[in-house]
């Protein structure tokens, strides 16, 4: 089917779709080079600035909802849809992160008509992915922001209030995951880094983290992932040097000490999942002015929360492989106030305590972790060697 890639009410690029595989099977006339999604041209040698087919795909690809997801087959079965990418096309490619979509040929729709930011849209999908039954199963509407939502945990989009809001649950024994937010929330806010609150809720007596989008009618999301594919990575570099690279190409300013805030939070925390799409940078979505580093979001995967072996070394990303060598890469701790942290292990307590699968024991050596963590940055910050765990 032909579409006019849309940002806003820009048009951008003339698109086929395939309705066999739901890929981009070619491209047209380019409107608007500027606003090409970032990372989906080519960066060196004599087609610089030229559509790469191949990489607006991969951009395609990664606004629809994971296969791994929680929930994802029975929905789909439920709905008569083979893929995820299939759902892309039932909700115009729009979300609640950016303000790209497609608009079909010669329909006549505008920015106005279909975005989830200012537009109403069903939760029919959403109740689907949480094993749900919609409201009406005969007349399902798939024209939802959770049609393109990322990530392997169960999720979806509300309106409350007039506001739009992010619920995302937890996994294994403990569903630790949306108390591991609130927690991260906490010590962000002791530390004054920019970061999204997050809440919790229930429903179904299952626990939920509850974040309110951050992109407005205005402002949009850019993963770090598209930063990094705007540039071909030089082999001597390291990927934080890459990133760095990229940021200082495209105009983004204020990346390196946002960078090591993130860093020394996914520290204290024990984040393991810290990849280059749960970080970004925010833009006007109209101007293209890039307003800075996005505030912090998406810190659930942290806190030893899969596994029983609390303090057990964990993996980190994503430029080094364990926190002790990526906190190294930390150049300035002068922000960094240990005393703000001072009573953080009650925190830690009082937030796992609402939480019927921890236990006392765990909420403990947790928080006695988290604690610790945060002690040893306060050391590093007064110029001691980093101590205690080495993972």
């Amino acid at each position: 089917m032909e579409y006019t890639l849309m940002h806003k009410n820009i048009q951008v690029v003339e698109l086929v779709i395939s309705e066999h595989s739901g890929q981009i099977d070619k491209t047209g006339a380019v409107h608007a080079p500027p606003h090409l999604p970032i990372g989906t041209t080519i960066s060196s040698g004599k087609k610089k600035g030229e559509l790469e087919r191949g990489f607006l795909n991969d951009w395609w690809r990664g606004r629809s909802i994971p296969a791994s997801r929680d929930g994802i087959d029975d929905a789909l079965q439920n709905i008569g849809v083979s893929t995820p990418a299939h759902l892309l096309e039932k909700c115009y490619g729009l979300s609640l992160s950016d303000h790209y979509w497609i608009c079909p040929k010669d329909s006549g729709l505008r920015w106005e008509d279909v975005s989830f930011f200012t537009n109403d849209f069903s939760k029919d999908m959403g109740e689907l992915l949480f094993g749900h039954e919609p409201d009406d199963p005969d007349r399902v509407s798939l024209m939802s922001p959770d049609n393109t939502s990322d990530g392997w945990l169960r999720k979806k989009w509300i309106i409350a209030g007039g506001k739009r809001y992010l619920m995302k649950g937890g996994s294994g024994d403990y569903s630790q995951e949306p108390y591991n937010e609130v927690i991260a929330s906490a010590i962000m806010r002791r530390l004054g880094i920019n970061h999204i609150p997050y809440t919790l809720t229930t429903e179904s007596e299952k626990p939920y983290s509850l974040c309110e989008t951050f992109a407005t009618p205005e402002i949009e999301l850019i993963p770090a992932y598209r930063v990094i594919e705007s540039m071909k990575k030089l082999n001597q570099d390291s990927y934080v040097t890459h990133l760095l690279r990229c940021c200082d190409a495209l105009g983004i300013a204020g990346v390196a000490p946002a960078v090591d805030k993130m860093l020394t939070v996914d520290y204290i925390i024990a984040n393991e999942d810290r990849h280059f799409n749960n970080f970004g940078f925010v833009r006007n979505a109209e101007t293209l002015e890039w307003l800075g580093f996005a505030p912090i979001y998406d810190s659930g995967t942290s806190l030893w929360y899969n596994t029983m072996h609390v303090g057990r070394p964990v993996k980190s990303k994503p430029f080094k492989k364990s926190h002790a060598e990526q906190i190294s890469l930390v150049a300035d701790l002068g922000w960094f106030d240990v005393d703000a942290l001072q009573g953080i292990d009650e925190v830690v307590r009082e937030v796992l305590a609402e939480a019927d699968d921890i236990d006392a024991p765990r909420r403990d050596a947790i928080a006695k972790l988290v604690l610790g963590r945060a002690e040893q940055i306060g050391r590093k910050a007064q110029g001691a060697l980093l101590e205690g765990p080495t993972d």
